[in-house]
């Protein structure tokens, strides 16, 4: 549009001094730009050159601001919204790894888990910004240019259309396993976050056994696999951008052979035209380059995509049965009938167990590792179902009951301690979330005046050792029973000997 513009003010051009008339499209350029040059002759010749001028160029500041204004704004709505949508996939990854069975983490990583979550969802939501690049923005701009290519040349036109699908095929052949890699390169970051999280929950076991170097011969492993993964990546995804530059200055290259035999020797266009055609053909480039990287980004969003789909579709098999009954009270005893079961097929834990527990006794199973106490606490609470036989409460399958209802009347102490990384007043407020302060320092006070510990003052309440508090935690929560599983662990006898009637009065007036 510039170009008629700038004949006609510096007088390079014909004027047009009567009003053109429309014939039809396929005069459209020539009707255009007559209809540009008779309004500046006509302004010209009222306003006087100059003040014209300074009227396009306020025009040319006008479009570019609003040009900008617009990018900032289309910047500003799609950064909410694709924060927002990766707020929604973190959220819904986060409550389906609550929900998931403990028979899902035996057989991954938490490395991995943890990778997922934050790895693959940023490096989609880096690729969401491809995604609306490539669908909406770049197409428009290179629509929009092609159009008005057609206008100024069909001729030339048709052989854009013609090395453009090809240009294309080979940019996606180079992309091609690009997925693949990517996939292989989120893997290999959980393998390091693994290996992380054993080593620092592990790093006393590695000191005292002088492991260091084995384990740093493993991370340096994996990293060094991480190394080549990233290369291999990065490597095919930076080539996007100077291939498809490349094919496109091909492009031009035709087109200016093309154009020229049609300027110098066939005579059917103008130098001009020709010029700010080729102009226009540049300008596809850069949108063309944007695909192309947006495109190989696109490739590493959907190998994380399917690794968090895997998680957000994973089945939960220990859930609520459809016509499940609420049940809040504990009245005659849970009994095991003829229970079996195996964490994998061919290794049995438990055949044929049946026991009997009514309300108020206290039953202690004691034998040797693996025999499958641990088990037996994971399957009254439901963290594993048994294969045969059943468990039931007061006469009811416990598969019958509410899983929340179920495990709110448990009060379960397992051999390990865990202190989540909060206040011990609100690691107490997660057996009972409904607790008053004052409830809380009762039951600490009960264990103070067992183990002489200073928790009158909330900001003291750390002092609770973690098997001590982790067992007061339970014993806080209003359950109808409690499971003790080696509640025992890493305690000195004359621990043992006062942290034991502390339970059996907590148990008893649970009972």
């Amino acid at each position: 549009a510039m170009l008629p513009v700038l004949k006609v003010i510096f007088q390079d051009g014909e004027k047009v001094y009567k009003e053109p008339v429309y014939q039809g499209f396929e005069n459209i350029k020539t009707y255009t730009e007559d209809l540009l040059n008779y309004t500046l002759t006509t302004q010209i010749q009222q306003q006087g050159v100059f003040v014209v001028l300074m009227y396009i160029i306020g025009m040319i500041i006008g479009i570019f601001m609003l040009k900008n204004l617009t990018g900032y704004l289309a910047v500003y709505f799609i950064t909410y919204l694709r924060n927002g949508l990766i707020k929604d996939i973190r959220e819904a990854m986060y409550a389906k790894i609550l929900r998931l069975p403990a028979s899902y983490y035996s057989k991954t990583t938490k490395g991995d888990i943890i990778a997922r979550l934050t790895g693959d969802v940023n490096e989609i939501s880096g690729s969401l910004q491809n995604i609306l690049e490539m669908i909406v923005k770049e197409p428009l701009t290179i629509l929009f240019t092609l159009g008005m290519m057609l206008v100024f040349s069909v001729k030339l036109t048709l052989f854009v259309f013609i090395f453009i699908p090809i240009a294309g095929f080979l940019v996606s052949q180079v992309g091609k396993t690009l997925k693949k890699k990517s996939l292989l390169l989120q893997e290999e970051q959980g393998q390091v976050l693994s290996i992380l999280e054993e080593t620092v929950g592990g790093l006393k076991i590695i000191k005292s056994f002088t492991a260091e170097a084995i384990f740093g011969k493993k991370f340096d492993a994996t990293s060094d696999r991480l190394f080549q993964h990233s290369n291999t990546v990065a490597n095919r995804q930076n080539l996007a951008s100077p291939m498809s530059e490349f094919l496109g200055i091909m492009i031009i290259s035709v087109l200016l052979v093309y154009g020229g035999y049609l300027v110098f020797e066939d005579k059917s266009m103008e130098a001009g035209f020709f010029i700010t055609y080729i102009l226009m053909a540049y300008n596809i480039l850069t949108p063309a380059k944007d695909i192309s990287k947006a495109s190989y980004g696109l490739k590493r969003g959907t190998a994380s995509a399917e690794r968090v789909v895997q998680i957000l579709e994973a089945e939960v098999d220990i859930d609520d049965a459809p016509k499940a009954m609420e049940k809040d009270t504990f009245d005659n005893g849970l009994a095991l009938d003829n229970v079996t079961f195996s964490y994998d097929e061919g290794t049995i834990v438990l055949e044929n167990f049946s026991l009997h527990v009514p309300k108020g006794k206290t039953v202690a199973l004691v034998g040797q590792s693996g025999s499958g106490k641990s088990t037996i606490a994971n399957l009254l609470t439901r963290f594993y179902d048994v294969q045969e036989g059943a468990i039931t409460i007061d006469g009811t399958d416990i598969k019958q009951i509410k899983l929340q209802d179920l495990r709110g009347m448990i009060g379960l102490v397992t051999q390990d301690s865990i202190l989540f990384n909060d206040t011990v007043r609100n690691n107490m407020l997660v057996g009972r979330p409904d607790a008053t302060d004052n409830e809380i320092v009762t039951k600490l006070t009960q264990v103070e005046q067992q183990f002489e510990l200073k928790a009158n003052k909330p900001e003291q309440t750390r002092q609770v050792s973690l098997p001590k508090q982790e067992a007061s935690q339970a014993l806080d929560k209003q359950s109808t029973k409690s499971f003790l599983h080696h509640v025992f662990t890493a305690n000195s006898p004359e621990y043992t000997s006062r942290l034991f009637p502390l339970l059996v009065e907590g148990v008893r007036a649970i009972a």
